[in-house]
C-alpha cells in the first residue's frame, strides 16, 4: 500500500466582494503597490492578456529569447569580434548574412503564433452581456466587468468570470453548464443558487438593490474547491463549490440565470490553471544542445593549439623574418592572443548555425506525415490522427513506460447494471425460464425500456413486499445521489454527472422506484406507482478522500433515515457489529469482480429526533467556519455515519474498448511497459487485467502487502535537546521515505506489467513522477477524464516532501506481473 501523505490545507476567507458596488473595491486598504509609488487594485478587471509581446517589446524580447540559444549566442559573439579590425579575418557580413536570416524564419514564428494570441485575446475581452448599470441590465463587453457586478447569461453563453449563482429560469434556480473547457468533460453539471436568493432575486429591480458581501478565499486553482460565506440581510450563507458558476464553461439547458462576479480576469480559476507552460525538451533537443557544449569545447581547444603554436612560431621564426616584418611591434605572445581569436574565426563553420531551424523543419514534416497517415484514420467517425505539437514527434518511439487510466480509457464508459446483492442473496443471474429470458417492465409506466434483466425472482420480490430490504434497496438508489431530472414530452431524462450514478439511478426508476424531482429541500420518488416527498435535511457529499455520499431525509410519516452508498472499503468500517448478512455481501462483492463489474455498497440507519438535533448544531457551525472547512465537515460527517445497517451491493457493467487486447499485445512486443491506474478495487481490477490481456494464465502476480508505517508524533519541543532529537528523527524518517519510494519503483520496475488499484487522482500523478524521478524514462500517460488530469500534466520536478506510509485502509493496493 503506497500513498501520499495528506497536507491539511488552510482557507482563510480573506477576499471580500459586495455586489452592486464598485467603489468599495477602490477602497486604500485594497490598494497594492506595483512599482515605486504606483498603486493598484488588488481585485483584477475581467480583461485577459495571454499574448507574449506588443508592438515595442516584440523586437528586443524576442531577441534575448533567441540568443537563449547557445548557437545563436556563439554567432553573435562571432560577429561582434568579426568587426574587429586586429583579429577579423573574414567579412563580417558572412556571419551577418546567415545569422539574420536564422533570426528571422524563428522570429517570423514567434510573431506568427503571438499575432493569433492577441486577435483571440481582442475576440474573448469584447465578447458581451448584460450587466447591471444604472439601476438596470445593459449590454457591456466582458473587459468592462468588476468584480461585485451582477450579470445576466442566456442559454449557450459562456460564463465570463468566477460568479455566484444568484437565480435561473430552472426550478430552485438550478443552472446546467458544461466544463469541456475546464476538465475535457462533456457530461453537464448542474449548481443549485441559494434558497434565499433564488426566492427573493428573480426580478431586475430585485437584483439591482441587492447589497450582498462575500467573504471567501484568495483566488486560486483549485477548479474543485471553493470556501465563502455570503452575508445578506443580517444573516450568513455557506457558500461552496456547487454554487459557483466558473469562467470557461458554458450555460446549457438554462434560459437564462443572474450572478455576481466573485473572481474576474486574471484571479478567475482557469487563468490561475493556465499559469507559464513548462517547455517540454525532447532527448533530440537535450542531445543537440550537448553536441553544441562539445563542439565550444573542442573549438576553443583547437583554436587554443594553434594559437599556441602561432607564439612559438613567432618566437622562433617569425621576430627574425625581415621580410615577414608587418610593422606591428607586437610580443609573440600578444599575436598568439590576437590569433586565438582569428581561429575562433575561420573555424566557426564547425559550429551549424542552422541546426535548430532544420530540425524544426523535419519535425514539421513529421507531424504532416502523422496527420496524412491512413492507418491512424478512423472511418467509423471519419476522424484522421493529429499532431497537436511539433515537439515531441520523435520520442513517440522511445516511450518505456504508458500510464493509463481504465475507465473511459481501456473501457467504453458506458455504465449499465447488471447484478446486485440484497440481504445476502445475488440477484441478476440468468435462469432458464420458459417464454422470453428478458425481464418484462411493461407493467412499469416509468420505465425507459432500455434495461436488459434476466432474473424475473428479483421483480417477484419487489412485487411482492415480502422483503423490505429489497424495496428499501432500490429506494435508497432513487433518493441518495446528485442526479438532476427534467420532462420533456412526457418523459424523464436523467442529467448526471457521472455514468455511474447515471445508471444506477435509472436502473432504480426502472424497478420501479422513479427519482420524479428535487427542490432545495425536498426529493419527490414514484415509489411501485405511489409518489411519495421526502424532506432532505443534509446531504454529505462524495468525494475522492470520503469514497461515499449519503443523504439525510424526513419520511413523510416523521422517521428520519440516512442512506449512504459508498466503496466496500469505507462501508465495511462503519457497519454496526450486528450485521448478519456482511460475509454474505462480500463473498458477492468478490463474485461481482471477478466478473471485472464496479461495485457500490448501500446501508442505512434509523435518527433519533434529539440525536439529530444536536448533530445538525454541529453540521450548521461546520458549515460557515471561515478556515478548514472541509476537514471541520469531514469530522462532522463521521459523527453521523457510524453503526451503518447493510443492504447490500451493485454491480456495473462497464465494456472494454474494441481492439484493447490486441493493442496492449503489440505494445508488449515493443518492450513498452504498461501500467494501469484505476479507483477499482483490486479484484475488479485484476480481472480487467486479464480481460484486456495485460495479465495472462501464464503470469506470476505479485500482491502489493499493507505496509504499516510509525506515525512520527509531533509535540511542541520545550527544551533544545527536545528540538534537536525531533530533528534528527524526522531526517531519518524521510530518509527512510525516501528509500521505501525507491525501493517501490525498482521492484514495480522489473515487472511487466503494473496494475494500482484504489488510486485517487493525486496517487495518479505521484506514481507517474516516481517513475520519471527514478527513470529518467520517456513516459506517455492516458486518461479521458478530469481525475486524470494530474497524471497527464505530470512533470518530473522536486517534490515539497516525500511520499508517507500512513494506517489507512482505503490506500493503493499495487498488483506487478
Amino acid at each position: 500500500m503506497i500513498t501520499p501523505q495528506s497536507w491539511s490545507l488552510e482557507v482563510y476567507c480573506t477576499w471580500q466582494v459586495k455586489a452592486n458596488d464598485r467603489s468599495f473595491h477602490e477602497q486604500p486598504h485594497f490598494m497594492n503597490t506595483r512599482f515605486f509609488c504606483i498603486k493598484e487594485s488588488k481585485y483584477a478587471n475581467n480583461a485577459i492578456k495571454t499574448y507574449k509581446y506588443n508592438a515595442f517589446s516584440f523586437l528586443p524580447m524576442n531577441l534575448f529569447e533567441q540568443f537563449k540559444r547557445a548557437a545563436n549566442f556563439y554567432f553573435l559573439i562571432l560577429l561582434i569580434l568579426q568587426a574587429i579590425p586586429e583579429i577579423s579575418t573574414l567579412a563580417w557580413y558572412t556571419t551577418l548574412v546567415p545569422l539574420l536570416v536564422v533570426l528571422g524564419i524563428t522570429a517570423i514564428k514567434d510573431l506568427v503564433d503571438d499575432v493569433a494570441r492577441h486577435k483571440m485575446d481582442n475576440e474573448i475581452n469584447n465578447r458581451t452581456c448584460e450587466v447591471i448599470k444604472d439601476g438596470r441590465f445593459k449590454v457591456a463587453k466582458w473587459k468592462e466587468i468588476q468584480v461585485g457586478d451582477v450579470i445576466r447569461l442566456k442559454k449557450n453563453d459562456f460564463i465570463p468570470a468566477d460568479i455566484l449563482l444568484l437565480s435561473s429560469s430552472e426550478p430552485n434556480s438550478l443552472c446546467y453548464v458544461e466544463t469541456a473547457e475546464l476538465d475535457g468533460e462533456t457530461n453537464l453539471k448542474f449548481k443549485m443558487a441559494l434558497e434565499i436568493t433564488h426566492q427573493y432575486l428573480q426580478r431586475e429591480n430585485s437584483l439591482t438593490t441587492f447589497d450582498g458581501f462575500i467573504e471567501c478565499e484568495e483566488p486560486n486553482n483549485r477548479l474543485d474547491k471553493f470556501t465563502g460565506t455570503l452575508i445578506w440581510r443580517n444573516t450568513s450563507f455557506p457558500l461552496d463549490a456547487d454554487k459557483v458558476l466558473l469562467r470557461g464553461c458554458v450555460i446549457r439547458n438554462t434560459d437564462f440565470c443572474h450572478g455576481m462576479v466573485i473572481f474576474a480576469g486574471a484571479d478567475t480559476k482557469i487563468m490561475k490553471n493556465s499559469g507559464k507552460t513548462r517547455f517540454k525538451r525532447t532527448k533530440i533537443d537535450y542531445l543537440m544542445n550537448y553536441m553544441v557544449y562539445t563542439i565550444f569545447v573542442v573549438l576553443i581547444l583547437v583554436s587554443a593549439g594553434l594559437a599556441i603554436g602561432h607564439a612559438y612560431w613567432e618566437a622562433q621564426v617569425g621576430n627574425y623574418s625581415w621580410y615577414l616584418y608587418d610593422g606591428e611591434d607586437y610580443t609573440p605572445s600578444y599575436r598568439g592572443f590576437l590569433n586565438f581569436w582569428g581561429y575562433i574565426i575561420i573555424l566557426n563553420t564547425m559550429v551549424p548555425i542552422s541546426l535548430y531551424v532544420s530540425v524544426e523543419v523535419i519535425r514539421l514534416g513529421q507531424s504532416y506525415f502523422i496527420n496524412w497517415d491512413l492507418q491512424m484514420y478512423y472511418p467509423e467517425k471519419d476522424t484522421p490522427a493529429k499532431a497537436r505539437t511539433t515537439t515531441l514527434n520523435e520520442q513517440l518511439g522511445q516511450i518505456h513506460y504508458v500510464f493509463s487510466d481504465k475507465t473511459g480509457t481501456l473501457t467504453q464508459n458506458i455504465m449499465t447494471f447488471k447484478k446486485c446483492c440484497i440481504n445476502g442473496q445475488i440477484y441478476g443471474e440468468w435462469k432458464p425460464l420458459p417464454g422470453p429470458r428478458q425481464v418484462d417492465f411493461s407493467w412499469n409506466t416509468f420505465a425507459d425500456g432500455k434495461l436488459a434483466f434476466y432474473d424475473h425472482y428479483l421483480i417477484e420480490q419487489i412485487q411482492s413486499g415480502k422483503e423490505s430490504e429489497v424495496r428499501q434497496f432500490f429506494f435508497l438508489l432513487a433518493v441518495c445521489h446528485t442526479v438532476m431530472v427534467d420532462r420533456m414530452d412526457g418523459q424523464l431524462n436523467y442529467q448526471a454527472a457521472s455514468p455511474d450514478e447515471g445508471a444506477l439511478v435509472s436502473a432504480a426508476r426502472n424497478f420501479g422506484f422513479a427519482f420524479l424531482a428535487r427542490t432545495q429541500n425536498t426529493i419527490t420518488v414514484s415509489e411501485l406507482g405511489t409518489e411519495r416527498t421526502y424532506d432532505v435535511l443534509a446531504i454529505l457529499d462524495f468525494n475522492s478522500d470520503r469514497k461515499r455520499m449519503s443523504i439525510i431525509v424526513r419520511t413523510p410519516e416523521g422517521n428520519i433515515r440516512l442512506y449512504c452508498k459508498g466503496a466496500d472499503t469505507v462501508i465495511y468500517e462503519r457497519l454496526h457489529q450486528m450485521n448478519p448478512t456482511k460475509q454474505e455481501t462480500q463473498d458477492a462483492l468478490d463474485v461481482f469482480a471477478s466478473e471485472t463489474l464496479r461495485t457500490l455498497c448501500l446501508c442505512y440507519k434509523e435518527i433519533e429526533e434529539k440525536e439529530y438535533e444536536e448533530w445538525n448544531k454541529k453540521f450548521m457551525a461546520a458549515s460557515v467556519v471561515s478556515s478548514n472547512r472541509d476537514e471541520a465537515l469531514d469530522k462532522v460527517y463521521e459523527e453521523i455515519e457510524k453503526d451503518l445497517i447493510l443492504l447490500g451491493a451493485t454491480a456495473i457493467e462497464d465494456k472494454l474498448q474494441d481492439g484493447v487486447p490486441e493493442t496492449i499485445s503489440k505494445l508488449a512486443k515493443a518492450d513498452i511497459k504498461i501500467w494501469v491506474l484505476t479507483g477499482d478495487k483490486k479484484e475488479t481490477a485484476e480481472n480487467i487485467g486479464f480481460a484486456c490481456e495485460l495479465l495472462t494464465e501464464d503470469t506470476k502476480i505479485c500482491y502489493g502487502e499493507d505496509i504499516k508505517s510509525k506515525i512520527l508524533k509531533l509535540k511542541f519541543p520545550r527544551t533544545e535537546e527536545e528540538r534537536r532529537m525531533r530533528t534528527q528523527s524526522k531526517r531519518r524518517l524521510e530518509a527512510r521515505k525516501e528509500q521505501r519510494q525507491k525501493n517501490f519503483v525498482d521492484l514495480a520496475c522489473e515487472c511487466s506489467a503494473v496494475i494500482c488499484c484504489r488510486v485517487t487522482p493525486k496517487q495518479k500523478a505521484m506514481v507517474v513522477d516516481l517513475v520519471k524521478r527514478y527513470k529518467k524514462a520517456i513516459t506517455l500517460a492516458i486518461g479521458d477524464g478530469a481525475n486524470d488530469v494530474n497524471m497527464i500534466k505530470s512533470e518530473s520536478r522536486p517534490w515539497p516532501m516525500p511520499l508517507e506510509l500512513p494506517e489507512r485502509r482505503n490506500g493503493m493496493d499495487v498488483l506487478g506481473g
